[in-house]
């Protein structure tokens, strides 16, 4: 009768975690999502607002409304690192939606549309949604606390 010993390997694709791995996915999802809370400030007119010059989107409207508090909110989420996996599906659906309403019609790739920003942090928050808040999140106090 043969057996087979089962072991493990690594590819070269595969990496070790390492303390570092952490830090540096909480540092990136801090300062990605302070960026992006930016956009969802634009909305209700600060930073040059919706037009360069304060103007706002008309409150209640959809999407332009929701969608500013969407983002500021989900931003705010991230930053501090609570309910993040929810928060960066949340985001990256938002951005989606915007790139494919917004941008898409106007143009077939990103940098034809300007749509490039919408891409990009779609993509990011769909990261995040994967892999985690890492470090500095209020999400790793709620883990040790069970």
């Amino acid at each position: 009768m043969t057996s087979t010993i089962a072991t493990e390997t690594r590819t070269a694709t595969e990496t070790k975690t390492t303390p570092i791995t952490g830090i540096v996915i909480g540092a990136s999802r801090i300062v990605i999502s302070f960026l992006f809370g930016f956009h969802g400030l634009q909305g209700f007119g600060f930073f040059g607002g919706i037009d360069g010059q304060g103007g706002s989107v008309p409150f209640g409207s959809f999407p332009g409304w929701w969608g500013s508090v969407l983002e500021l909110a989900g931003a705010l989420l991230l930053f501090v690192g609570l309910a993040s996996r929810p928060a960066a599906v949340l985001l990256s659906g938002v951005m989606a939606f915007a790139y494919f309403t917004v941008h898409a019609p106007m143009g077939l790739l990103p940098l034809q549309n300007m749509g490039e920003p919408a891409a990009v942090y779609s993509w990011v928050f769909l990261l995040f949604a994967a892999i985690g808040p890492g470090r500095f999140a209020l999400d790793n106090l709620r883990k040790h606390r069970r």
